[in-house]
């Protein structure tokens, strides 16, 4: 296997580990990035740019990482509420007074980031041109009747979570939030991540599709538990109406839907971005910069939501905006917080060891939050901490 890039003494397990997540884990194309202690220790990448090509994965190769936009994406209340600018606490409807419709006026801004605001799913789904428009997503989530009282349960919003973030941020400071991280986080941090790609980058990115997984030595669960399988394959379900809020799924590929600003889903990154700035949420990365104080930090790990999700059909475990270490989604351990990208893709960090990783790809594989090259490759970082 032809991999390029740099890793540290101590971490050869992490290559090991990438390079059999293409020899026995149908990995196309990918890179994986590692910082300890603000300094980066593993830069790897391998295959090919496009899922579906022979170009190959180049330095700067960047990728849709689906989900894994949630975990940047959630920095930024965070960052606001650091600078006295946006109170968790508050109902969302202080900022955005529309959103108290359809028995949402107790829903805080807290709620949203903990997956606790009842509105998983629109009951109309949008076509992908509404979902982009910056406008209809917006209105339809804040005209959504709550599927449950907010703050006394919690589910995944997995699309809902778009129209709800950006929303919020342009109510508070007047910038889309892709304006937003690329002022604010990716140009101090000097990180290629963008919520609306911008088209002079468009070169830059791989084309992600969907690939089957291998059955050998995979660690992939070929059967997961009946209720799981049966809300995916249920229309009527949660959990297929929050993911199937846009319809008919949307071409990720499509240079619109790049170019649109959706937190939730739409992030575009390198592993080496994903894993800067979650090496700057924990501590002082090489340059000096820093994204969290402390007291922020430990918001964004504190438990928020845990147990039975109305969306997932599982056990999850959520801080403010970041998904938390559990079974449904191993990260590195017990205060390790990050966001896996359905198919694939994870950033995290763990405080306690000082480790922040990015991991990319352009071969999405079934499974939401859990990935086994991902988990494979978390392996060998613990196995080299």
């Amino acid at each position: 296997m032809d991999v390029q890039g740099t890793v540290a003494d101590g971490f050869e397990a992490v290559r090991d580990a990438f390079i059999r997540n293409f020899t026995h884990r149908a990995e196309r194309g990918a890179a994986v990035t590692v910082y300890r202690d603000g300094h980066k220790v593993v830069d790897l990448w391998a295959g090919t740019k496009d899922v579906d090509g022979a170009e190959p994965w180049a330095l700067d190769t960047a990728q849709v990482v689906r989900s894994a936009t949630k975990g940047v994406a959630a920095a930024v209340p965070l960052l606001l509420h650091q600078r006295g600018q946006l109170d968790l606490d508050a109902p969302v409807s202080t900022y955005w007074p529309e959103f108290k419709a359809g028995g949402k006026e107790r829903a805080l801004v807290r709620h949203f980031l903990a997956h606790r605001t009842g509105v998983p799913l629109i009951d109309s789904p949008l076509t992908p041109a509404e979902a982009i428009d910056g406008v209809s997503g917006p209105r339809a989530v804040a005209a959504q009747q709550a599927v449950w009282e907010p703050g006394t349960e919690h589910g995944y919003h997995a699309q809902t979570y778009s129209w709800l973030l950006s929303e919020l941020v342009r109510r508070v400071t007047g910038r889309t939030i892709g304006r937003w991280i690329a002022e604010e986080i990716a140009r101090p941090l000097d990180i290629d991540f963008w919520v609306g790609l911008p088209a002079e980058e468009a070169h830059r990115v791989g084309r992600i599709g969907s690939v089957a997984a291998s059955p050998v030595g995979s660690g992939l669960k070929l059967k997961p538990k009946r209720s799981v399988s049966e809300a995916y394959q249920d229309p009527s379900s949660l959990t297929s109406r929050a993911f199937g809020a846009i319809e008919p799924f949307p071409d990720e590929n499509d240079p619109a839907y790049r170019a649109a600003e959706l937190p939730g889903s739409g992030g575009i990154s390198t592993a080496r971005a994903l894993a800067r700035v979650y090496a700057a949420m924990i501590g002082h990365v090489d340059n000096g910069n820093r994204l969290f104080a402390p007291a922020t930090l430990a918001l964004a790990r504190s438990e928020e939501s845990s147990g039975p999700d109305r969306v997932l059909v599982v056990n999850t475990r959520f801080g403010l905006g970041f998904m938390l270490h559990g079974p449904s989604a191993p990260l590195l351990g017990p205060g390790s917080f990050g966001h896996p990208g359905r198919g694939g893709s994870l950033g995290f960090a763990d405080p306690e060891s000082g480790v922040a990783l990015g991991y990319v790809t352009n071969a999405l594989q079934k499974g939401v939050t859990a990935d086994p090259r991902a988990q494979a490759l978390v392996r060998a970082v613990r196995s080299a901490t």
